[in-house]
């Protein structure tokens, strides 16, 4: 019987290793998987290469996560916000580095991914410092860039439902980053707020197909809403 529902954080994030590259989902904080960044941390893996959209947002979650010097190196495309003091100490003192990468080539680098496509051409960052060193095309009048997939050990995702087989649902914005990056994983573990009956998910509303994942754990959402307003208090 396949059951991929884990009995907590900690029994889910069990296997990730050190120097893994870890895909974490979220647009800013929508749809971070905060409950797995602090399961991460509390885990202990070390030198890990960590890719997501931007380089965490005040103390908490990804954040957090920097400030334990176990980053190596973060792959964003906005590494600088109002509140990445974080961020900022760390790579101004020469302790993390970084990749910027155009938000539409990180979303379409790990699809590739998922996809087998083995790189790709596109137009964005052409004659930029993004560029620089790599290879270049022209097509049919227009200027490419060659740019490969990026791939992970693992991806941690938030998703809103799913049901033992792993098949997921996504709740609005939330969804984000998700489903690409779960492709794009060799292991993908989910948080969800609600583990649905096999069966009972609407076939067309699952973004996620179970083949995709690997672990999920069941959040619970009141758990989650305090957490989050004692964080901001």
């Amino acid at each position: 019987m396949i059951d991929k529902i884990a009995e907590s954080v900690a029994a889910a994030l069990a296997d990730v290793r050190d120097g893994s590259t870890v895909l974490i989902g979220g647009f800013g904080t929508a749809g971070i998987p905060g409950e797995l960044i602090d399961g991460l941390i509390a885990q202990g893996a070390r030198d890990l290469t960590v890719v997501n959209n931007n380089a965490g947002n005040g103390d908490t979650g990804l954040a957090a996560l920097l400030a334990t010097g176990r980053v190596r190196k973060i792959i964003c495309s906005f590494p600088r916000q109002v509140d990445s003091h974080v961020f900022d100490g760390l790579y101004r003192s020469g302790k993390i580095e970084l990749e910027i990468v155009p938000q539409g080539n990180l979303a379409e680098r790990m699809r590739a991914a998922g996809a087998g496509v083995g790189a790709f051409f596109c137009p964005t960052a052409y004659g930029t410092e993004l560029a620089k060193g790599k290879e270049t095309r022209e097509i049919n009048g227009k200027h490419y860039v060659l740019e490969y997939p990026i791939q992970g050990d693992v991806a941690l995702i938030k998703a809103e439902r799913g049901d033992r087989w792993g098949n997921l649902t996504y709740r609005m914005s939330a969804r984000n980053f998700g489903p690409v990056m779960a492709m794009a994983a060799r292991r993908t573990i989910a948080s969800v707020h609600e583990i649905a009956e096999l069966g009972t998910l609407d076939p067309e509303a699952i973004v996620t197909p179970g083949i995709f994942v690997s672990k999920i754990v069941k959040i619970d959402r009141v758990a989650t809403q305090a957490a989050g307003f004692k964080k901001a208090a």
